[in-house]
């Protein structure tokens, strides 16, 4: 999918989900002996969920992944993830829940996502994306795979292009200038 495509996709997009494994971290986890996990996350995509938080024509947001984590619900609290959906073994479905509740048309939605468990709602969403470290199947079912690994900003891209089909990047930015 060319750029043209992907921004033309991104104007109609009014929720943004995606997986947290892989595609907002590494996909590495820290256990400590006592069972605590740890993941690593990078700042870039948490201030990317707080631009689009604060736009005039609002986006909802999701985090779908199989595991649960006590650490995964504190940072969506954090940056205001409108729903979580943990320990989930068919993400699609879930995602259709939340297409319903938010009376959503899945071409309404985009989805990042890394592996196998991914690859039915990025075949299923309007606008669909993947880590460059995704495995082959994501890959291939994805409209378009970024540049950056999981864990490097991937969620921020996205961000990024659905701000900007929508005008709202530039008028984000003006807070910050001096």
């Amino acid at each position: 999918m060319n750029n043209n495509e992907i921004l033309k996709k991104a104007k109609n997009i009014k929720l943004l989900a995606c997986d947290v494994d892989g595609v907002l971290t590494r996909g590495e986890i820290i256990v400590f002996n006592n069972g605590e996990e740890v993941k690593i996350w990078n700042v870039k995509d948490g201030m990317g969920y707080t631009l689009l938080s604060k736009m005039s024509s609002r986006i909802k947001t999701a985090w779908i992944t199989g595991r649960g984590s006590v650490q995964v619900e504190t940072r969506a609290a954090e940056i205001k993830v409108d729903y979580l959906i943990q320990n989930c073994a068919s993400k699609k479905e879930a995602l259709e829940r939340i297409a319903e509740k938010e009376n959503l048309k899945l071409l309404q939605i985009a989805y990042i996502g890394d592996d196998v468990g991914d690859v039915p709602v990025l075949r299923a969403v309007g606008l669909s994306s993947c880590p460059a470290d995704a495995c082959v199947d994501a890959k291939e079912a994805a409209g378009f795979v970024s540049s950056l690994n999981g864990g490097g900003g991937v969620a921020r891209e996205m961000i990024e292009i659905i701000m900007k089909s929508l005008g709202e990047w530039k008028k984000a930015l003006e807070k910050y200038e001096c």
